[in-house]
């Protein structure tokens, strides 16, 4: 199916009766524009459907109106529900959102940064404060706002949530159960400053309570129901198994849950306590620390950090 061309500026002016000059302005600062004009300009605009070129509208203006947002992964209920956060944010405020993902690679995630500064984006949230220092030298000069979520830096405005204690609210729970041999599967520890903390909270609730987490107690497996199924899968397949495991994430958790229902055994009894929250559509139910983040939520409070219009 072939389409007319595209509606250019210079076609709004024609059918308004006004100069290509009197529309950019209408577009870029329509309080520049009389009211009688400025109704004119938007009704040939709306008649041909032109839609402004987003280089010209931010010459004019010095903005974009866009926020690029890069996360580890888009195959995720968690970044997802984030992503949707932002976007009504952002769309409320009259920005539009710009999604990225690298895989938990820094090369990867690098390229999408240099690739939305180069589109002219207004700000970019980020997960997490571990990249290159090149990236950083890179974000710095950059002169657009940044703001980190799930783990933060002083270099930027931080939306974070205590990683490190919620491992360990996780481990001291399982202690208090009576546990003695601990397990943990986690996300892959580099360029993963999220599970790396989480693990440092497990660790020293543990030898707190004189216990340890041996490294061969540490399975890091895709963030993944089936990465769960794996780290699960190799800790069972032990000498002598740990008699409790602890999933990076929910996600992890549960895997290991299917992999024990799996071999026809029973896994964890759910046990709500404070700061817990309980999955009830999994059977048997699972306990999951839920720390609120030290300063707002990582979403829509980020998106607040943001220059306004």
């Amino acid at each position: 199916m072939a389409f007319n061309r595209r509606i250019k500026l210079l076609d709004v002016a024609r059918d308004a009766g006004v100069s290509p000059a009197t529309v950019s302005r209408a577009i870029a600062q329509p309080e520049l524009v009389n009211s009688a004009t400025l109704a004119r300009v938007r009704l040939s605009a709306a008649r041909l459907g032109y839609v402004p070129g987003g280089a010209a509208r931010a010459l004019a203006s010095g903005r974009s109106m866009t926020v690029g947002a890069v996360v580890p992964t888009l195959d995720s209920a968690i970044f997802a529900r984030a992503l949707q956060a932002m976007q009504t944010e952002l769309s409320r405020q009259g920005f539009q959102l710009l999604v990225a993902s690298h895989d938990y690679n820094a090369a990867a995630e690098a390229e999408a940064i240099r690739i939305l500064l180069g589109r002219g984006v207004d700000g970019l949230i980020l997960v997490g404060a571990e990249r290159p220092a090149a990236i950083w030298q890179l974000l710095q000069g950059a002169g657009v706002a940044i703001v980190l979520t799930w783990c933060g830096d002083d270099r930027a405005s931080s939306i974070v949530v205590d990683n490190e204690k919620a491992g360990v609210l996780a481990a001291r729970h399982l202690v208090e159960l009576g546990h003695k041999r601990i397990g943990a599967v986690v996300g892959g520890l580099q360029f993963n400053d999220r599970q790396t903390a989480r693990l440092t909270g497990i660790r020293s609730a543990l030898r707190a309570a004189a216990l340890d987490l041996p490294d061969w107690l540490v399975s890091e497996q895709p963030l993944t129901l089936a990465g769960g199924r794996t780290g699960c899968s190799s800790m069972l397949a032990l000498e002598q198994p740990p008699t409790a495991l602890i999933g990076g994430i929910d996600m992890l958790a549960i895997g290991c849950i299917e992999e024990v229902h799996s071999r026809g055994a029973h896994g964890p009894r759910g046990v709500v306590r404070r700061r817990h929250r309980q999955y009830r559509n999994v059977r048997p139910h699972i306990s999951t620390t839920d720390e609120r983040p030290s300063a707002g939520r990582p979403n829509r409070r980020g998106c607040s950090k943001l220059p306004s219009r």
